[in-house]
């Protein structure tokens, strides 16, 4: 495995080298659970849960270099330690890079929803990347998912229902959520809230071997 280092910006991984595999302990400087955030957005979750949960490390990833930026400066801000970004294609990366039962938690709020049927294909939840998801989450550790899009929720809900490594949840969170699940998680979120706008969040659980 060639060495992996962080790059400008400095929280920023390099996302070819990230192909060859990731080591998280490498890629933290120290070992510890591992959760990542498919699209953090604005960044409203992921630095509000690794600023109050400094032991775990959380990881960005997305495509929008903006947004990146955007949630690079907050954690810089904040001195936070424990957060690492990457742009890189979120279905490619965790097909390739992620190491197998190596994640805590995965959490995919408000991904695109890619509405019109043509590119249906560029959705995030295919059932070869939930087949990803599962291989590299720990046995027990669990999959959020929020959108407001009623046609995605309609596509991703039965595959995640019928995969068989996947158990779903009475309620949204599990014990280990890092922020009140009664909050906007999002700033997507809060927005769509005050336009009244559909909201559709589950959880599903990793089962054991």
């Amino acid at each position: 495995m060639r060495e992996l280092k962080v790059v400008a910006p400095e929280l920023r991984l390099d996302p070819e080298r990230a192909l060859d595999g990731l080591d998280w302990t490498e890629v933290f400087g120290e070992p510890g659970r591992v959760e990542i955030e498919i699209g953090p957005g604005k960044g409203k979750f992921l630095v509000e849960a690794a600023s109050t949960r400094p032991d775990v490390h959380m990881l960005g990833v997305d495509w929008a270099n903006k947004y990146l930026r955007m949630v690079e400066g907050k954690a810089l801000r904040a001195e936070l330690k424990n957060v690492r970004f990457i742009r890189i294609d979120a279905k490619e990366f965790v097909h390739r890079a992620v190491p197998e039962h190596s994640v805590s938690a995965y959490y995919v709020f408000y991904p695109d929803p890619w509405p019109k049927k043509r590119h249906h294909k560029r959705r995030f939840f295919q059932p070869p990347t939930i087949d990803d998801l599962s291989r590299t989450l720990i046995h027990g550790a669990y999959l959020h998912v929020a959108t407001d899009f009623r046609g995605y929720w309609e596509h991703l809900e039965p595959l995640l229902d019928a995969h068989a490594d996947f158990e779903r949840q009475a309620a949204f969170g599990s014990p280990e959520f890092p922020v009140p699940t009664d909050q906007p998680l999002t700033n997507f979120e809060a927005k769509y809230l005050v336009q009244g706008r559909d909201r559709f969040r589950g959880s599903w659980r990793r089962k054991d071997a």
